[in-house]
Protein backbone atom coordinates (compact mmCIF):
# COMPACT_ATOMS: atom_id res chain seq x y z
CA UNK A 1 0.00 0.00 0.00
CA UNK A 2 1.60 3.33 -1.01
CA UNK A 3 1.96 6.00 1.65
CA UNK A 4 -0.16 8.47 -0.28
CA UNK A 5 -2.87 10.81 0.95
CA UNK A 6 -6.19 9.05 1.55
CA UNK A 7 -8.96 9.67 -0.92
CA UNK A 8 -12.19 10.88 0.68
CA UNK A 9 -14.62 7.96 0.59
CA UNK A 10 -18.19 8.51 -0.50
CA UNK A 11 -20.23 6.00 1.50
CA UNK A 12 -24.01 6.00 1.24
CA UNK A 13 -24.27 7.44 4.76
CA UNK A 14 -21.97 8.38 7.58
CA UNK A 15 -21.37 5.63 10.14
CA UNK A 16 -22.42 5.64 13.75
CA UNK A 17 -19.48 5.45 16.13
CA UNK A 18 -18.26 4.25 19.48
CA UNK A 19 -14.89 4.83 21.12
CA UNK A 20 -12.92 2.82 23.67
CA UNK A 21 -10.84 4.54 26.35
CA UNK A 22 -8.75 3.12 29.16
CA UNK A 23 -8.64 4.52 32.70
CA UNK A 24 -5.71 6.78 33.63
CA UNK A 25 -3.12 5.65 36.17
CA UNK A 26 -1.55 9.05 36.93
CA UNK A 27 -2.13 12.78 36.53
CA UNK A 28 -0.54 13.00 33.07
CA UNK A 29 -2.67 10.13 31.84
CA UNK A 30 -5.76 11.81 33.32
CA UNK A 31 -5.18 14.90 31.21
CA UNK A 32 -4.53 12.70 28.18
CA UNK A 33 -7.88 10.97 28.69
CA UNK A 34 -9.79 14.21 29.06
CA UNK A 35 -8.09 15.63 25.98
CA UNK A 36 -9.18 12.51 24.09
CA UNK A 37 -12.74 12.88 25.33
CA UNK A 38 -12.82 16.56 24.37
CA UNK A 39 -11.66 15.71 20.86
CA UNK A 40 -13.98 12.77 20.22
CA UNK A 41 -17.24 13.38 22.09
CA UNK A 42 -18.27 16.19 19.68
CA UNK A 43 -18.46 13.46 16.98
CA UNK A 44 -21.59 12.22 18.79
CA UNK A 45 -20.65 8.60 19.46
CA UNK A 46 -23.46 6.24 20.43
CA UNK A 47 -21.38 5.44 23.47
CA UNK A 48 -17.84 5.31 24.80
CA UNK A 49 -16.46 2.31 26.68
CA UNK A 50 -13.88 2.11 29.45
CA UNK A 51 -11.63 -0.94 29.80
CA UNK A 52 -10.35 -3.03 32.69
CA UNK A 53 -6.63 -3.60 32.96
CA UNK A 54 -5.17 -7.08 32.66
CA UNK A 55 -6.34 -9.23 35.53
CA UNK A 56 -8.87 -6.62 36.62
CA UNK A 57 -6.07 -4.39 37.95
CA UNK A 58 -7.83 -1.10 37.16
CA UNK A 59 -11.28 -1.95 38.56
CA UNK A 60 -11.48 1.12 40.82
CA UNK A 61 -9.97 3.41 38.20
CA UNK A 62 -12.41 2.07 35.63
CA UNK A 63 -15.34 2.83 37.94
CA UNK A 64 -14.08 6.36 38.60
CA UNK A 65 -13.56 7.02 34.90
CA UNK A 66 -16.97 5.64 33.95
CA UNK A 67 -18.79 7.75 36.51
CA UNK A 68 -16.83 10.89 35.59
CA UNK A 69 -17.63 10.51 31.89
CA UNK A 70 -21.25 9.66 32.68
CA UNK A 71 -21.53 12.78 34.84
CA UNK A 72 -20.39 14.86 31.86
CA UNK A 73 -23.23 13.54 29.69
CA UNK A 74 -21.47 10.77 27.76
CA UNK A 75 -23.27 7.46 27.29
CA UNK A 76 -20.77 5.02 28.77
CA UNK A 77 -20.41 1.24 28.49
CA UNK A 78 -18.35 -0.11 31.39
CA UNK A 79 -16.17 -3.17 30.92
CA UNK A 80 -16.73 -6.00 33.40
CA UNK A 81 -14.71 -9.21 33.52
CA UNK A 82 -14.77 -12.52 35.35
CA UNK A 83 -11.31 -11.89 36.81
CA UNK A 84 -10.49 -11.59 40.50
CA UNK A 85 -13.96 -11.22 42.02
CA UNK A 86 -16.82 -13.31 43.30
CA UNK A 87 -20.20 -13.34 41.60
CA UNK A 88 -21.61 -11.12 44.34
CA UNK A 89 -18.75 -8.62 44.07
CA UNK A 90 -19.12 -8.39 40.30
CA UNK A 91 -22.89 -7.94 40.52
CA UNK A 92 -22.44 -5.26 43.19
CA UNK A 93 -20.24 -3.34 40.76
CA UNK A 94 -22.82 -3.76 38.01
CA UNK A 95 -25.62 -2.55 40.28
CA UNK A 96 -23.59 0.48 41.33
CA UNK A 97 -23.08 1.32 37.68
CA UNK A 98 -26.79 0.97 37.04
CA UNK A 99 -27.60 3.21 40.01
CA UNK A 100 -25.25 5.84 38.54
CA UNK A 101 -27.16 5.77 35.24
CA UNK A 102 -24.85 3.44 33.31
CA UNK A 103 -27.07 1.21 31.20
CA UNK A 104 -24.49 -0.55 29.01
CA UNK A 105 -21.71 -2.98 29.93
CA UNK A 106 -19.12 -4.91 27.95
CA UNK A 107 -18.91 -8.44 29.38
CA UNK A 108 -15.55 -10.14 28.89
CA UNK A 109 -13.76 -13.15 30.31
CA UNK A 110 -10.67 -11.03 30.97
CA UNK A 111 -6.93 -11.45 30.52
CA UNK A 112 -5.15 -13.51 33.15
CA UNK A 113 -8.38 -15.33 33.95
CA UNK A 114 -8.36 -18.18 36.43
CA UNK A 115 -11.82 -19.32 37.51
CA UNK A 116 -12.67 -18.77 41.16
CA UNK A 117 -15.08 -21.21 42.74
CA UNK A 118 -17.27 -18.28 43.80
CA UNK A 119 -16.78 -16.29 40.60
CA UNK A 120 -18.25 -16.37 37.12
CA UNK A 121 -16.74 -19.26 35.20
CA UNK A 122 -16.80 -17.66 31.73
CA UNK A 123 -18.19 -14.76 29.72
CA UNK A 124 -21.41 -16.66 28.97
CA UNK A 125 -22.25 -16.89 32.68
CA UNK A 126 -21.30 -13.24 33.16
CA UNK A 127 -23.44 -12.14 30.21
CA UNK A 128 -26.48 -14.02 31.48
CA UNK A 129 -26.17 -12.51 34.97
CA UNK A 130 -25.70 -8.95 33.71
CA UNK A 131 -28.58 -9.30 31.27
CA UNK A 132 -30.78 -10.53 34.13
CA UNK A 133 -29.91 -7.27 35.95
CA UNK A 134 -31.54 -5.34 33.11
CA UNK A 135 -28.28 -4.09 31.59
CA UNK A 136 -27.56 -3.75 27.87
CA UNK A 137 -24.74 -6.27 27.37
CA UNK A 138 -22.08 -6.16 24.67
CA UNK A 139 -19.56 -8.97 24.25
CA UNK A 140 -16.28 -9.68 22.46
CA UNK A 141 -15.85 -11.57 19.18
CA UNK A 142 -12.80 -12.85 17.32
CA UNK A 143 -12.60 -12.65 13.51
CA UNK A 144 -9.50 -14.85 13.78
CA UNK A 145 -9.16 -17.60 16.38
CA UNK A 146 -8.43 -16.46 19.90
CA UNK A 147 -4.94 -17.69 20.93
CA UNK A 148 -6.46 -19.90 23.63
CA UNK A 149 -9.35 -21.22 21.54
CA UNK A 150 -9.72 -24.63 19.96
CA UNK A 151 -10.29 -22.98 16.58
CA UNK A 152 -12.68 -20.80 14.62
CA UNK A 153 -15.64 -23.16 15.05
CA UNK A 154 -15.22 -23.14 18.84
CA UNK A 155 -15.09 -19.34 18.85
CA UNK A 156 -18.37 -19.25 16.92
CA UNK A 157 -19.93 -21.63 19.44
CA UNK A 158 -18.91 -19.34 22.30
CA UNK A 159 -20.23 -16.27 20.48
CA UNK A 160 -23.56 -17.97 19.79
CA UNK A 161 -23.81 -18.91 23.47
CA UNK A 162 -23.16 -15.32 24.53
CA UNK A 163 -25.97 -14.07 22.30
CA UNK A 164 -28.26 -16.77 23.67
CA UNK A 165 -27.32 -15.61 27.18
CA UNK A 166 -28.63 -12.12 26.41
CA UNK A 167 -25.93 -10.14 24.57
CA UNK A 168 -27.28 -7.38 22.36
CA UNK A 169 -24.23 -7.09 20.10
CA UNK A 170 -20.61 -8.17 19.75
CA UNK A 171 -17.53 -6.02 19.12
CA UNK A 172 -14.63 -7.69 17.36
CA UNK A 173 -10.94 -7.82 18.07
CA UNK A 174 -9.08 -5.53 15.67
CA UNK A 175 -7.93 -6.69 12.24
CA UNK A 176 -5.93 -5.17 9.41
CA UNK A 177 -7.95 -6.15 6.32
CA UNK A 178 -11.67 -5.68 5.65
CA UNK A 179 -11.89 -9.18 4.17
CA UNK A 180 -11.02 -10.64 7.59
CA UNK A 181 -14.13 -9.10 9.13
CA UNK A 182 -16.36 -9.83 6.15
CA UNK A 183 -15.44 -13.54 6.15
CA UNK A 184 -16.17 -13.67 9.86
CA UNK A 185 -19.52 -11.92 9.42
CA UNK A 186 -20.46 -14.50 6.78
CA UNK A 187 -19.36 -17.34 9.07
CA UNK A 188 -21.55 -15.94 11.86
CA UNK A 189 -24.54 -15.83 9.53
CA UNK A 190 -23.87 -19.39 8.36
CA UNK A 191 -23.68 -20.48 12.02
CA UNK A 192 -27.07 -18.96 12.79
CA UNK A 193 -25.71 -16.01 14.76
CA UNK A 194 -28.11 -13.19 13.99
CA UNK A 195 -26.99 -10.53 16.48
CA UNK A 196 -25.14 -7.41 15.32
CA UNK A 197 -21.37 -7.82 14.84
CA UNK A 198 -19.50 -4.50 15.13
CA UNK A 199 -15.96 -4.22 13.73
CA UNK A 200 -13.27 -3.05 16.12
CA UNK A 201 -10.86 -0.63 14.44
CA UNK A 202 -7.33 0.04 15.72
CA UNK A 203 -5.81 3.17 14.12
CA UNK A 204 -2.09 2.47 13.93
CA UNK A 205 -0.24 5.04 16.03
CA UNK A 206 2.85 2.82 16.19
CA UNK A 207 3.34 -0.01 13.72
CA UNK A 208 5.76 -1.84 15.98
CA UNK A 209 3.34 -1.62 18.90
CA UNK A 210 0.39 -2.73 16.77
CA UNK A 211 2.37 -5.67 15.38
CA UNK A 212 3.36 -6.82 18.89
CA UNK A 213 -0.24 -6.59 20.03
CA UNK A 214 -1.41 -8.48 16.94
CA UNK A 215 0.94 -11.38 17.67
CA UNK A 216 -0.33 -11.62 21.25
CA UNK A 217 -4.00 -11.69 20.28
CA UNK A 218 -3.81 -13.83 17.14
CA UNK A 219 -4.39 -11.10 14.55
CA UNK A 220 -2.70 -11.90 11.24
CA UNK A 221 -0.29 -9.30 9.85
CA UNK A 222 -0.48 -8.75 6.07
CA UNK A 223 3.09 -8.79 4.67
CA UNK A 224 2.32 -5.94 2.28
CA UNK A 225 1.14 -3.73 5.13
CA UNK A 226 4.23 -4.49 7.20
CA UNK A 227 6.43 -3.65 4.22
CA UNK A 228 4.52 -0.41 3.59
CA UNK A 229 5.07 0.72 7.18
CA UNK A 230 8.75 -0.17 6.95
CA UNK A 231 9.06 2.08 3.89
CA UNK A 232 6.94 4.83 5.44
CA UNK A 233 9.07 4.78 8.58
CA UNK A 234 12.23 5.33 6.54
CA UNK A 235 10.53 8.16 4.66
CA UNK A 236 8.98 9.78 7.73
CA UNK A 237 5.42 9.24 6.44
CA UNK A 238 3.96 6.80 8.95
CA UNK A 239 1.22 9.22 10.07
CA UNK A 240 0.03 9.62 6.50
CA UNK A 241 0.04 5.88 5.88
CA UNK A 242 -1.79 5.19 9.14
CA UNK A 243 -4.54 7.64 8.17
CA UNK A 244 -4.77 6.20 4.66
CA UNK A 245 -4.93 2.62 5.91
CA UNK A 246 -7.59 3.20 8.58
CA UNK A 247 -9.73 5.35 6.29
CA UNK A 248 -9.59 2.81 3.47
CA UNK A 249 -10.36 -0.05 5.86
CA UNK A 250 -13.43 1.72 7.24
CA UNK A 251 -14.65 2.80 3.80
CA UNK A 252 -14.42 -0.78 2.52
CA UNK A 253 -16.46 -1.97 5.48
CA UNK A 254 -19.09 0.67 4.84
CA UNK A 255 -19.27 -0.35 1.19
CA UNK A 256 -20.15 -3.84 2.44
CA UNK A 257 -23.02 -2.62 4.61
CA UNK A 258 -21.28 -1.92 7.92
CA UNK A 259 -22.99 1.05 9.57
CA UNK A 260 -21.28 1.17 12.98
CA UNK A 261 -17.55 1.41 13.71
CA UNK A 262 -15.91 0.92 17.12
CA UNK A 263 -12.50 2.56 17.54
CA UNK A 264 -9.81 1.47 19.97
CA UNK A 265 -8.44 4.95 20.65
CA UNK A 266 -5.64 4.14 23.15
CA UNK A 267 -6.57 7.56 24.60
CA UNK A 268 -4.87 9.14 21.57
CA UNK A 269 -7.64 10.93 19.69
CA UNK A 270 -6.10 12.68 16.70
CA UNK A 271 -5.85 9.78 14.27
CA UNK A 272 -9.29 8.44 15.19
CA UNK A 273 -10.78 11.92 14.80
CA UNK A 274 -9.12 12.42 11.41
CA UNK A 275 -10.35 9.04 10.15
CA UNK A 276 -13.89 9.85 11.23
CA UNK A 277 -13.75 13.21 9.50
CA UNK A 278 -12.46 11.55 6.33
CA UNK A 279 -15.54 9.29 6.50
CA UNK A 280 -17.79 12.33 6.59
CA UNK A 281 -18.44 12.52 10.34
CA UNK A 282 -18.32 16.11 11.52
CA UNK A 283 -18.60 17.61 15.01
CA UNK A 284 -22.18 18.26 16.08
CA UNK A 285 -23.28 21.77 16.97
CA UNK A 286 -23.71 22.20 20.69
CA UNK A 287 -21.69 19.10 21.62
CA UNK A 288 -18.45 19.67 23.47
CA UNK A 289 -15.94 17.39 25.11
CA UNK A 290 -15.70 16.98 28.85
CA UNK A 291 -13.81 19.42 31.00
CA UNK A 292 -10.31 18.51 32.08
CA UNK A 293 -11.36 19.62 35.54
CA UNK A 294 -13.90 16.80 35.84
Amino acid sequence: MPASAPQSPTPSKTPTLSFEFFPPRDLHASFQLWDAAQALLPLAPEHVSVTYGAGGTTRDLTHETVTALQAQGAQVAAHLTCVGASRDETLDIARNYKAAGVKEVVALRGDGFEARSDGFQDAVELTAALSAEGLDVQVGAYPEPHPESRGAAADLDWLRAKFQAGARCAITQFFFEAETFLRFRDACADAGIAGPIIPGILPIHSWRGAARFAKRCGTSIPPALAQAFDVAERDGRTDLLALAHATELCAELQDEGVDHLHFYTLNRPNLTRDVCRALGVTPQDGLRGVSAAA
